[in-house]
């Protein structure tokens, strides 16, 4: 029996499976960069750029959850999950509004007795 060659290559079934992963792609990128956890920020007048190259970011939620760099850290260890970054690294804590203020000031406290310098709170521009 004669094996036939190919004349030509079928590209259609590449075409097909390319774009699924730029779609993949392009939905993971964009979750990455409004962030995946919901907080409702609260408003301020005037906000800051940060110039840093790659802050820690903690986030809370009206739960009271916290999240480091996305990765969920109960308040007992946030201490021990903070120390082993640089104190010169800037933290960005994104809370939600309607946390409890207590729940706040003990995450602040956590952060100011390991020695970092730089603290910035995220909110949303006032309209």
């Amino acid at each position: 029996m004669d094996e036939k060659e190919f004349d030509y290559l079928n590209v259609i079934p590449l075409v097909d499976v390319m774009l699924v992963l730029l779609t993949i792609v392009l939905t993971t990128s964009t979750f990455i960069a409004t962030g995946g956890i919901k907080v409702d920020l609260p408003k301020a007048e005037a906000s800051e750029e940060l110039a840093a190259l790659h802050p820690c970011t903690i986030v809370v939620n009206k739960e009271g959850k916290l999240w480091v760099d996305s990765v969920e850290t109960p308040l007992a260890g946030l201490e021990a999950t903070l120390a082993h970054a640089d104190r010169l690294t800037p933290l960005i804590l994104r809370a939600d509004k309607d946390i409890p203020l207590q729940l706040f000031v003990d995450v602040y406290e956590a952060i100011k007795r390991l020695g970092f310098t730089t603290l910035s709170l995220q909110t949303e521009q006032q309209p």
